[in-house]
């Protein structure tokens, strides 16, 4: 525990001095924000030490004070702040975070402590992420470390990594350097540092291709048609590059006068050809109406997974490349889609979508496409990865057959553990969403022993 708090010099002589003429704490705070001369003059003492001892109940006081001006002066949501992650004391994180809570603040989470909540966790799932416990690498019958160095990172954990190979589990590690982790795996790839993205694409284009378009792994197709949003349908509209993708297609753009209906996508049913809008999206989150259909019971629809069968059309989509061109901005690629017309409007699906940027043809899409795993001028080929990243174009290849392999044969039980090595870069999000894309068209998110666990330090709760 703390014994003595200390405050900034500057700023607990002009309390003291405004506490003992106004006699009111709240008065005292408002008038040291207040005036700008007073203010200039405590902020500018940041950075440069000047800290001096001061007991509890002073500081107490004027930080409750400041709670109680601001609140009344600007509103209770003016008030942010966040908690000590659980693991480290489970009394502090309730104590904060009910603070907060009973005030009416703005609640923040313990990742905005330390940092390191990897953003495309809410950018894909639209939640903060959460990680299954380190005693489920056990249950998982791949396991890729990529940018985590477990025995180092979470040194009390490691032996779950050690014993689950003796439960037959296939052990990757995916580093730039032979480090500590390099020693628990059966494999080792090697990307150059910051490369893993190119590295996660080229698996997901050989996945697409060998289990979800030559092979429609029932298990695969069932998962991406139930709990993704791999069946709804996009729309395209016109562009200086020709069609490119834009919003979901909503109810309102069906014309159906109801709550929410800008927040409610749509898909096709295959069973009857109709337009759906399923319960589970964010329109059904709020309101009245949507009461008791948040949730992902599909009510007997058949999802249309892909619009290949009943397409109207094929067309010519413009997507990004950012592996070339002269400007930040890159170049474009353009690749076919099957395309209906729905609601006035063109529409394909999010997984016709994803496969065109994967570059996984299809018979009689027009576009260019690449024309084999070894084409390295298409993106997101084995062969063009390894101009980036230097791992072998077959080795890649076989890793990523080897993970969907085992993931069609133990109903998701693949798993990828990710960390700082990974996390810490700009953009990390594009790496980390093509981690996702993985454990997501394999069906591992949800089962135990399968899909991301994201670990950077240790976060596991231990009463």
């Amino acid at each position: 525990w703390v014994r003595y708090p200390y405050v900034r010099g500057a700023l607990l002589k002009l309390w003291r001095e405004a506490r003992r003429r106004l006699g009111d704490p709240v008065a005292a705070w408002a008038e040291i924000t207040g005036d700008p001369a007073k203010a200039r003059a405590y902020k500018r003492a940041r950075g440069k030490g000047g800290l001096v001892r001061a007991d509890w109940d002073e500081v107490n006081e004027l930080v409750a004070a400041a709670h109680v001006h601001t609140v009344k002066a600007y509103g209770p949501d003016r008030v942010a702040g966040f908690s000590p992650i659980p693991a480290m004391s489970m009394a502090s994180y309730a104590a904060g975070s009910r603070f907060m809570s009973l005030i009416g603040g703005t609640l923040l989470s313990f990742y905005d402590w330390y940092a390191d909540l990897p953003p495309a966790s809410p950018q894909v799932f639209g939640d903060q992420t959460d990680v299954p416990e380190a005693a489920d690498w056990w249950n998982a019958g791949y396991l890729v470390m990529w940018g985590s160095n477990i025995p180092v990172t979470r040194t009390p954990d490691a032996h779950f990594l050690a014993e689950t190979r003796y439960n037959g589990t296939k052990v990757v590690a995916v580093s730039p350097d032979y480090a500590d982790n390099v020693k628990f795996a059966d494999e080792w790839l090697a990307p150059h540092p910051g490369t893993d993205g190119a590295l996660a694409m080229a698996m997901g284009h050989v996945i697409l291709r060998e289990f979800l378009v030559d092979r429609e792994v029932p298990y695969f197709w069932d998962y991406l048609s139930t709990y993704t949003d791999a069946p709804f349908l996009v729309t395209l509209r016109e562009s200086g590059h020709g069609l490119v993708p834009d919003g979901f297609l909503t109810a309102a753009d069906l014309g159906r006068e109801e709550e929410h209906a800008r927040f409610k996508t749509v898909l096709l049913d295959g069973a009857t050809g109709e337009t759906v809008v399923p319960g589970g999206s964010l329109g059904f989150r709020w309101g009245e109406a949507g009461r008791g259909r948040w949730n992902l019971d599909l009510e007997g629809v058949e999802p249309e997974l892909s619009l290949l069968e009943t397409a109207e059309e094929m067309a010519e989509v413009a997507l990004p490349r950012f592996d070339e061109g002269a400007t930040e901005g890159g170049s474009v690629m353009v690749r076919g889609v099957p395309v209906r017309r729905i609601g006035g409007r063109r529409v394909t699906t999010v997984f016709d979508l994803m496969l065109a940027q994967y570059g996984v043809s299809r018979p009689g899409l027009p576009g260019s496409w690449p024309a084999s795993y070894e084409d390295a001028d298409q993106p997101y080929t084995p062969a063009w990865q390894e101009t980036i990243t230097s791992v072998p174009a077959a080795q890649a290849a076989r890793i990523a057959r080897e993970f969907a392999r085992n993931a069609e044969r133990t109903g998701g039980r693949s798993m990828i553990a990710m960390g700082a090595g990974t996390n810490h870069w700009f953009h990390s999000d594009t790496i980390y969403r093509a981690f996702l894309a993985l454990t997501t068209m394999t069906g591992c998110q949800g089962v135990n022993g399968g899909g991301w666990a994201h670990y950077v330090g240790q976060e596991k709760v231990r009463p």
